[in-house]
């Protein structure tokens, strides 16, 4: 059946009100039963198209986790779901004089999208006045929330933030992580204890695996040990990379937060000054000119990581790259590592198919995510390579009419893996559906 962009549109908005608490969204119906932070953002700009007051909401009850110091969690905890794990009680985040104690939160962050969330909320609102108003409410949160990151987790003032466990950069068991792991050698007694329930939900194959969660629980349980202390996490984490992804994202959000603060009143200049140091500073310290692909940045080695993936192209989204390079990351992107446009690959996929360790269905090592692919298509939108838009576009939509809307796709066969009835897959393809406003909601 060919796709109907009106009928994809009910789909989508059925998954988003059936994964609804009453006070935010769930990413899943049971693999993933709490909120989560950028998955939350992302929701938000599909709800801005057409509930104004569910948008803002699920903003709202994010930022209610947010400590006191500007950290926006990862997770926001729901009382209502104990058998979920790790929980609370893994991440024992009382020991930090910051973290909320209602509601219960992680430890950790996610990318920062959102500021382009709540600038998406205003521009489409059809209530201006309450939105408003909005901005003026989330305005201290998010400027809190950005000086964390460059007071924090930039100490030298290099315009580039780092990221403390692979679970921030919302990459998790991606392969950029695979030498700074097999680094990390903890003694048993120095891993928390913790239970698995998502290879109980989705078949583990699809799943890192658990030598990989061993490490992501001692850093975890060295947060813990340190009372998140950012001067002593920083002096002693094993894990601290300069992400080309979360970068990109600040950067971006750093423009939306100077746009909200125009509309404000208020000086947008410390935020447009944040945007262009970062941006400056992923050009010059992350760019690959000879693979043409940003990757990331090890500061443990101070060596550059030599792996390519999705994420290394969607500096695009931010305007990061100047023409030239644009266009040479067109060109990779455009080869059979990636996607080329007469291609049997459905989307692009998170690594490179050629590269040791690609598995189309294994998590973050090969299969396609919607949340790479929609900032893909918004980056070569804004450089104007339409045909590879158009193409990214109609791929992501086909992906969820034929299959579903799942956590993500193995790029060659096209089949679903994760999680089904995936929130984020559901929101970023009616972000692009209802955009043009020619399919109503």
């Amino acid at each position: 059946m060919a796709l109907d962009e009106s009928r994809l549109v009910q789909r989508a908005k059925a998954v988003l009100e059936g994964n609804w608490t009453g006070a935010f969204t769930k990413p899943a119906p049971r693999l993933y039963p709490h909120q989560w932070s950028w998955d939350s953002a992302f929701i938000a700009v599909a709800y801005s198209h057409y509930d104004q007051e569910r948008a803002e909401q699920e903003m709202r009850h994010l930022f209610s986790g947010q400590w006191a110091n500007g950290l926006l969690p990862h997770i926001v905890f729901n009382p209502a779901y104990t058998a979920y794990a790790p929980g609370p009680e893994f991440w024992q985040t009382e020991c930090s004089p910051h973290a909320p104690r209602n509601p219960q939160t992680s430890g950790i962050v996610q990318p920062p999208v959102h500021a382009t969330a709540i600038w998406h909320i205003y521009q489409y609102a059809k209530d201006k006045e309450r939105a408003l108003a909005f901005l003026e409410e989330m305005f201290p949160r998010l400027e809190a929330w950005h000086a964390y990151l460059y007071r924090e987790r930039d100490p030298h003032g290099e315009g580039l933030v780092y990221i403390r466990h692979p679970w921030e950069s919302g990459q998790d068991n991606s392969p950029i992580w695979d030498s700074i792991l097999q680094r990390i050698q903890p003694r048993p007694e120095e891993i928390p204890a913790y239970r698995r329930v998502d290879t109980q939900i989705v078949d583990a194959t699809d799943r890192p695996g658990d030598a990989e969660y061993d490490r992501y629980a001692y850093l975890v349980g060295l947060f813990v040990r340190f009372d998140y202390d950012e001067v002593r996490i920083r002096e002693e984490c094993p894990f601290l990379v300069q992400d080309v992804l979360f970068n990109t994202l600040l950067c971006q959000a750093n423009r939306d937060l100077a746009a909200i603060a125009r509309v404000l009143g208020k000086e947008p200049t410390p935020f447009e000054a944040w945007a262009e140091r970062t941006a400056a500073a992923v050009n010059a310290k992350l760019w690959d000119e000879q693979h043409a692909i940003y990757v990331d940045f090890d500061l443990r080695t101070g060596q550059p990581i030599d792996v390519h993936v999705a994420a290394g192209f969607t500096p695009l989204y931010a305007g990061i790259p100047d023409r030239r390079q644009a266009e040479h990351i067109l060109g990779y992107l455009n080869t059979s590592a990636f996607c080329r446009l007469d291609d049997t690959c459905y989307a692009v996929p998170s690594y490179d198919r050629h590269a040791p360790g690609f598995s189309p269905q294994r998590y973050w090592r090969g299969p396609v995510w919607c949340s790479i692919n929609w900032l893909l298509y918004r980056g070569l939108q804004r450089y104007g390579f339409h045909d590879y838009a158009r193409w990214v576009r109609r791929a992501m939509l086909e992906l969820a009419w034929r299959h579903g809307f799942y956590e993500y796709y193995d790029p060659h066969a096209g089949c679903g893996h994760g999680a089904d009835r995936f929130s984020w897959t559901a929101a970023l393809c009616l972000d692009i559906l209802l955009e043009e406003g020619t399919v109503k909601p």
